[in-house]
């Protein structure tokens, strides 16, 4: 055999020439065993998901910055909506700043646990991702937290006491909708993480599932810090 076929043989499947030209060739290059441009399918989907997210926050986040630029009614001040008593004085953003802190904690854990991974450290790897998954539920308390406090206070989607009608629907479906996505990426890294403890993976020879839902996670906390942004501070 020369040294041109050994190669050839040798070689992952990404780097394989398609069988034949036209659509079987198509079918061939992306069948369910190939991998695409170099990239998973599993990550490859995920970033398409992702993808799609993205574009359904910023009509979110468009159509929230035009209803407020737009609006001839008084918005309410995110300084004083937001502010929390402590020791009898109004403290501005206090919760929505540590709510900020947990989610951009629980992105630094799950980065230490992708590494963790793809070094075999299969042990550490699973207790980072539930130190994530902690962060990510106690977010969702905390913002739970802040819903009851703005419903008691008369904070409405279709009215609130403070300025704009539009001001309660922009938040309860730009936070509520986000928090979903928390919510489901807790469930999603514990699942991952059980798995992982379990020697699912091991068997598979592949922890690059860990690094998929890293991209999830970090993905979850970097629209949190355009609501932050736009939201809280503007």
């Amino acid at each position: 055999m020369s040294a041109d076929a050994s190669h050839t043989a040798a070689a992952p499947a990404y780097h394989r020439p398609a069988v034949g030209m036209g659509l079987r060739g198509f079918v061939a290059d992306w069948s369910g065993d190939q991998h695409t441009f170099h990239v998973a399918w599993g990550k490859a989907m995920m970033w398409i998901f992702l993808l799609s997210d993205t574009f359904i926050f910023g009509s979110f986040l468009t159509g929230y910055m035009t209803v407020r630029g737009s609006t001839t009614v008084p918005w309410p001040n995110p300084s004083e909506v937001f502010a929390l008593k402590m020791f009898g004085v109004d403290v501005p953003l206090l919760l929505i700043a540590i709510m900020t802190f947990v989610l951009i904690s629980s992105s630094g854990t799950m980065a230490m646990a992708v590494n963790c991974a793809y070094s075999r450290d299969r042990r550490n790897a699973v207790r980072l991702m539930v130190v994530t998954a902690i962060f990510g539920a106690t977010f969702v308390g905390m913002q739970a937290f802040e819903w009851s406090k703005l419903i008691a206070d008369g904070f409405r989607p279709w009215g609130n006491p403070k300025g704009a009608a539009q001001f309660g629907s922009a938040f309860f479906m730009i936070t509520g909708f986000h928090g979903l996505h928390v919510t489901a990426g807790v469930i999603y890294l514990l699942v991952v993480a059980r798995r992982l403890h379990t020697g699912f993976y091991e068997k598979r020879g592949n922890y690059q599932i860990v690094e998929i839902a890293g991209l999830y996670w970090h993905f979850v906390d970097l629209v949190w810090v355009f609501i932050f942004a736009f939201f809280y501070l503007w």
